[in-house]
């Protein structure tokens, strides 16, 4: 078992281990925005403050809608990222979220 604290709205949950943010968020009203579920919308981008070891790999999807800018900094999207166990503790804010929803996603671009 973990804890998610949602920093921003104050609210802290125990969870099993492979936990979704956002799906944790729904369930227990612990108020990240959210939009489509799907990663396309942005609504949902969250800044890792602590635990950042503690979430699995950044998804395909991630990479294209926040770029490699936004993932430097921590940010994930919450309806891709899974807490695998251990403590994590995320924050959001209205500005960076706006700034994330009229990202366009980059072009997925195949490793060889």
């Amino acid at each position: 078992m973990a804890n998610i604290n949602f920093l921003t709205s104050g609210k802290v949950f125990e969870i099993p281990d492979n936990s979704n943010v956002l799906r944790v968020s729904l369930r227990y009203d612990g108020e990240l925005p959210n939009r489509c579920g799907g990663g396309i919308c942005g609504n949902c981008v969250f800044k890792t403050e602590s635990g950042q070891e503690n979430l699995d790999q950044v998804k395909i999807q991630e990479r294209r809608k926040l770029g490699e800018e936004w993932l430097e900094k921590g940010y994930r999207l919450g309806c891709q990222t899974f807490v695998t166990e251990g403590d994590v503790a995320v924050s959001w804010d209205e500005e960076v979220t706006n700034i994330v929803k009229k990202r366009k996603p980059d072009r997925y671009q195949k490793v060889k």
